[in-house]
């Protein structure tokens, strides 16, 4: 048995916050109002660790976009991914993660991406057009994100002025940037989610580095 270790952003005026446990069960928390992360902080297996590096070592390039149901998820990945070796204990966490998404938001299926990168996805800080999306890096350097309190947001996007995220005064102190670890499972919830316009989650991808590869998974609602 684990023993649960929760952590809550200090409060601001604002009461834009994240809580992060190391029990999965923390994800109803996405549906405090006053909360914009939920991070469940769990540990890959060792067995699992060495299954996506395996992976990736045969894969480097690989990139899939799917629709899945709790109910397909598992024989649709597994299917996808059995070119290599051990793959069914990969397939089988997406797939838990799947359910656990579509239960915790009563869908009936989401949009599932699963990608290796050796680069940045989306290297500068921004927000999601979305109620709430899972984000988790099995391997490599994760996902980069600002607290509420931190962020002039007049500097995102255009409001750069082509400025990088660290000139633009879109936040103050490198101190100020908050980083997921690799297997924390997020959820971060969007400009979409009702009541929170203004105030969806500030994150991007992070550098990286010439020799590493990331393989990072994201779960999406479906209209």
């Amino acid at each position: 048995m684990t023993t649960s270790t929760m952590s809550t952003c200090a409060l601001e005026p604002t009461k834009i916050r994240c809580i992060a446990s190391d029990e999965a069960a923390i994800f109803t928390d996405i549906y405090c109002e006053d909360t914009n992360i939920v991070i469940w902080q769990r540990t890959l297996s060792s067995s699992l660790q060495q299954t996506v590096n395996h992976f990736l070592s045969a894969n480097s390039k690989f990139q899939t976009s799917m629709t899945v149901t709790p109910q397909s998820a598992f024989s649709s990945i597994d299917k996808l991914l059995s070119r290599s070796a051990c793959h069914s204990e990969l397939s089988e966490n997406i797939a838990e993660l799947v359910d656990m998404f579509c239960c915790l938001f009563d869908l009936k299926r989401a949009g599932l991406r699963l990608t290796a990168l050796d680069r940045a996805m989306c290297p500068k800080f921004h927000v999601d057009q979305v109620p709430c999306r899972l984000v988790t890096t099995y391997q490599g350097i994760a996902t980069e994100w600002l607290p509420h309190n931190t962020v002039d947001r007049t500097k995102l996007g255009r409001g750069s002025q082509g400025l990088s995220d660290s000139q633009s005064g879109l936040y103050q102190n490198k101190s100020d940037i908050h980083q997921l670890n690799s297997g924390d499972v997020g959820l971060l919830k969007g400009e979409r989610w009702e009541g929170n316009e203004n105030a969806g989650l500030v994150h991007r991808s992070p550098s990286v580095s010439p020799d590493e590869c990331r393989l990072l998974l994201t779960l999406d609602f479906i209209n």
